[in-house]
């Protein structure tokens, strides 16, 4: 139901534009969110966006370098991302909900009832 894709090597301070193709209209899911894993670690959040009220959130990690967003029109959600670094190799993965999660549940992926397949990216020189 949800597919990300866009991932690829890019060199560290290079830029990637993920994006997460939704098989219904995105406008479906009023939660939207990216995670990801690394190698030999468990899956943590990195940001997320409600619908209607607009509000996202961050980890620490990525906070003035990535943005998430979401295109009803192109039944698609995105995260761009500047700056990169070789701790952001990860696979990362786009999940949604169709109830609005509580602001300090957004970085809970339990809370999201839809997960979709994963796109690597590799940040190294």
């Amino acid at each position: 139901q949800l597919q990300a894709s866009g991932g690829g090597l890019v060199q560290p301070g290079g830029s990637l534009r993920l994006s997460c193709a939704a098989s219904e209209r995105i406008m479906s899911f009023d939660s939207l969110g990216w995670f990801r894993q690394a190698p030999g670690k468990g899956r943590e959040f990195v940001a997320a966006v409600r619908r209607g009220d607009g509000n996202s959130h961050y980890a620490d990690s990525v906070k003035g370098r990535f943005t998430i967003s979401r295109d009803n029109a192109a039944n698609t959600l995105y995260l761009q991302m500047y700056n990169l670094k070789p701790e952001d190799t990860a696979v990362y993965y786009c999940a949604a909900n169709y109830n609005r999660i509580i602001l300090s549940a957004m970085d809970d992926i339990t809370r999201y009832a839809y997960r979709g397949q994963g796109t690597l990216v590799t940040v190294s020189s």
